[in-house]
């Protein structure tokens, strides 16, 4: 758990735009892996989850920081 919580807490210190970049690569890397255990060339298939709960991740962050930015808990 040591390693979530040092993921995490570099995502809050990120700014908006880094982490959309960062969400971009990530999701670059999701396609590459897929693609590579579609043909059996992927090995460690445990990366594809991985990748997956890092995107979601910075969704969350990305969520707060957008809410933070516009005046709260308005919907």
């Amino acid at each position: 758990m040591k390693g979530k919580a040092v993921f995490m807490k570099d995502l809050h210190d990120k700014s908006i735009k880094e982490l959309i970049q960062m969400r971009r690569t990530l999701k670059k890397e999701l396609y590459s892996y897929r693609m590579k255990n579609a043909i059996k060339w992927l090995k460690e298939t445990h990366k594809i989850w991985d990748v997956r709960v890092k995107i979601a991740r910075i969704n969350t962050v990305l969520t707060h920081k957008i809410k933070e930015q516009n005046g709260g808990n308005r919907k």
